[in-house]
């Protein structure tokens, strides 16, 4: 006897968590979401202090910072810091990004308030001890050898050299230079901690298997009692927008003598989260185009050509503006070819578009999955605390899944398009020796060879 095929329904419309939102009389905004089952609470403190504040001289001190302010405080030494995290189970990280400091805590429901009492000693009384701020500037210029040894992190650097104007904060790594980094002391932690780490206009994340009420009474007594500056001692942000290089839009090859493979780095200005753009159709976009495996780039240069092991695009939004990328390494004796088939790639779907399937494809796989996407506490606390940086809520997620299912192929060719037709820079690692002439011959721009 066979038995009927069951019969399932569409799935319904999908919306990122609720969440309580609070503001704090230093000017700190709390926003918790009640993640039942998440028993392992996910904080996430998010300071506006950009890297443009930096001075151009002392580049990688807001790294320093992020990295030294639980390393000794006017109550405890750095060992005595890390022995009542590991004693009450709580992991506390920190990182600088471009718009600011970022900070996080992981603990159990119940050790919750206790790390957000290190969480706030870390942040009013660092005391930068000038071995642990020694210790950690050594290991940062020796994390640069090694970004500068990798082809893919190489490459990446390379190319916001390229696309971006020197004068711009963004031409430069976000770490710091060897120069610079090797400049700072912790003098210079502490004027930028004094300067820059403040809770007015922080926000602070925290999501779990949480009462929300009890939450907020954690969080009044500890980060509420983080005072604020005074007005005239308040930062000012600057805002302009990102300066672009004059001479983008060419093809600077790393020399790397006898590399089997050629790393490559392709990129042009994208849309930021605020652009009508930069939602659904920037998404559906970066996944059919090289999201994932079948994706346009990867099917060609991996599938068909086996020239790679994967080749990737994504539109990456920032703070101003944002940057549409592709990048993946091929071998080496085909490194002109794969380019120009890159190339073509991104000009037939300014030119042709999508299909209907394909871009049903895109729509299915990026709205069906967002529910399991979104379903740890961690997840939902980096995705609310990143948007935070960003001036923006996560209606913002909830919004771009609804316009999802409604894009159409006219609208990702018409996005794309103008995309298309902008300067691309691009970067290769690689043996320039051997193939620079050959790309040279592509006639897609200008050579630059520099050394590796």
């Amino acid at each position: 006897m066979s038995l009927p095929r069951p019969t399932t329904q569409p799935p319904q419309p999908w919306a990122f968590p609720s969440h309580e939102r609070h503001q704090l009389d230093n000017g700190m905004t709390v926003l918790i979401y009640p993640v039942p089952g998440q028993y392992v609470t996910a904080t996430r403190l998010v300071i506006p202090a950009p890297l443009r504040s930096e001075p151009v001289d002392r580049e990688g001190v807001a790294t320093l910072v992020s990295r030294t302010m639980d390393e000794g405080t006017e109550r405890r030494s750095g060992d005595e810091m890390a022995e009542a995290l590991e004693r009450n189970g709580i992991g506390l990280g920190a990182s600088a990004m471009e718009a600011g400091l970022m900070l996080d805590i992981d603990a159990t429901g119940p050790q919750l308030e206790a790390g957000l009492d290190l969480l706030t000693e870390c942040l009013t009384m660092p005391t930068f001890a000038e071995g642990e701020v020694g210790r950690h500037r050594r290991q940062r210029l020796v994390e640069i050898e090694h970004t500068l040894a990798r082809p893919g992190s190489r490459a990446a650097l390379e190319w916001a050299r390229t696309h971006y104007a020197p004068q711009d904060r963004a031409s430069r790594a976000s770490g710091g230079r060897s120069e610079s980094v090797a400049a700072i002391t912790r003098d210079d932690c502490a004027n930028f901690h004094r300067a820059q780490v403040n809770p007015s206009r922080a926000t602070v994340v925290i999501a779990g298997d949480v009462e929300a009420s009890e939450v907020l009474g954690s969080v009044q007594r500890t980060l509420a009692t983080w005072a604020p500056p005074s007005p005239g001692e308040m930062p000012v942000d600057d805002a302009s927008p990102y300066a672009l290089a004059p001479e983008r839009g060419r093809i600077v090859f790393v020399d790397r003598p006898g590399s089997v493979q050629t790393e490559m780095y392709l990129g042009t200005a994208g849309p930021s989260r605020r652009d009508p753009q930069g939602g659904a159709v920037s998404r559906a976009l970066s996944y059919l185009i090289g999201g994932s495996p079948n994706a346009r780039i990867d099917a060609l240069l991996r599938e068909d050509k086996g020239y790679t092991y994967g080749m990737r695009s994504t539109f990456r939004p920032r703070a101003f503006g944002g940057e549409v990328l592709v990048s993946g390494s091929v071998r080496g004796d085909v490194t002109a070819e794969a380019l120009d088939l890159v190339h073509g790639v991104l000009e037939s779907v300014a030119a042709e578009g999508f299909s209907a399937d394909e871009t049903q494809s895109a729509i299915d796989y990026i709205g069906k999955t967002a529910p399991a996407r979104f379903a740890t506490a961690d997840v939902i606390a980096d995705e609310a605390a990143m948007l935070a940086a960003d001036g923006l809520g996560t209606d913002f997620v909830t919004t771009y899944l609804a316009d999802l299912a409604e894009v159409t192929p006219d609208q990702l060719q018409q996005a794309w398009s103008p995309i298309a037709a902008q300067p691309w820079s691009v970067v290769l690692v690689g043996d320039a020796e051997a193939y620079a002439g050959a790309v040279t011959a592509l006639g897609r721009g200008e050579v630059t060879v520099v050394s590796g």
